[in-house]
């Protein structure tokens, strides 16, 4: 394990603000057995209709990822039913919704740039989906086909969180960074985490339930692109502001290696953040056995309240 990407990512104490993975709307699919690295057409779900749901989703603001219930992995070609979750993380339009299908082609009949928006009728329409009832969704990375360490980290984690009766807890093909792990996606929020601990995850589960978000180890509010992932968390904490619908990234302008993102409260206040791309130093492999590397980073350079007068002029 000395030599793993996490080992070494966390002995270097790389940061992991600003690196989530981007969606506004996350559709999940459950599908047992084994996954392979692109899970979608490389797992016991028919690899063409794996194919036509990465091409329906692509450009939507919609990522497709699989997931099963923790635990042994019976090599079940064919689940009678299947659950199915939608849910969209945009501060102040977040939803849920949940449906079961015995027929995942259905799947094709959504909508998924309305889902992208935030619209969710195709899923009703097409799933019969409706607003999910149960708590919030864990979502912990376990494909060790993509990298070892979601293997030897997530799939513990995911199995110590279910045998301790945390409900909502799925194992997922994949949330980016590996090096991160064992990582973790809490819906409805979209707030991602890295090096989570399962008391960490039952902290970050119990604030989804009052509404509030957990700002230790978390990488990111997928609904926003890294500049503003890193932003908004730095507002957060420079503020002490835990509630998860309050602030939205409402403008990023700069480019690559740096970004002026300007944050926004439900009360008014504004907040102008620069951000600049650094690389992570000494060079480290961004996964297991990839070649030595150097990620980009997310520095935040400074936040400063504004007014609106002032971001007029």
């Amino acid at each position: 394990m000395s030599s793993t990407c996490s080992n070494l990512s966390r002995r270097l104490d790389e940061p992991v603000a600003g690196t989530a993975a981007t969606a506004r709307t996350w559709l999940l699919l459950e599908q047992p057995g084994p996954w392979g690295a692109k899970a979608l057409t490389s797992s016991h779900l028919d690899p063409a209709l794996g194919r036509a749901l990465e091409a329906a989703a692509q450009g939507s603001g919609v990522r497709i990822a699989l997931v099963r219930r923790p635990g042994r992995h019976a090599d079940r070609r064919t689940p009678a039913t299947r659950r199915v979750y939608v849910a969209h993380t945009v501060p102040g339009d977040v939803w849920l919704h949940a449906a079961t299908t015995s027929d995942p082609e259905r799947l094709l009949d959504l909508d998924f740039a309305a889902l992208g928006r935030g619209e969710p009728g195709s899923f009703a329409t097409a799933l019969g989906g409706r607003p999910h009832e149960g708590g919030p969704l864990a979502l912990v990375c376990t494909n060790g086909k993509r990298d070892r360490c979601c293997a030897l980290l997530g799939r513990p984690l995911a199995a110590e969180l279910a045998a301790s009766g945390v409900e909502g807890v799925w194992e997922v093909t994949h949330l980016g960074g590996h090096r991160f792990s064992p990582t973790l996606l809490c819906l409805p929020y979209g707030y991602a985490y890295g090096r989570a601990e399962a008391h960490t995850v039952k902290e970050v589960l119990h604030g989804v339930e009052k509404g509030r978000i957990v700002v230790e180890g978390c990488r990111g509010c997928s609904a926003w692109e890294r500049p503003g992932q890193a932003a908004e968390l730095a507002v957060r904490r420079a503020v002490d502001e835990r509630d998860a619908q309050v602030l939205r990234v409402v403008r990023t302008d700069g480019a690559a290696p740096r970004w002026e993102v300007t944050v926004a409260h439900t009360d008014g206040r504004r907040w102008l953040v620069e951000v600049a791309q650094g690389a992570s130093l000494p060079p480290r492999p961004e996964s297991c056995g990839s070649a030595l590397g150097s990620p980009a980073r997310m520095d935040v350079v400074g936040v400063r309240e504004v007014t609106l007068a002032a971001l007029a002029g």
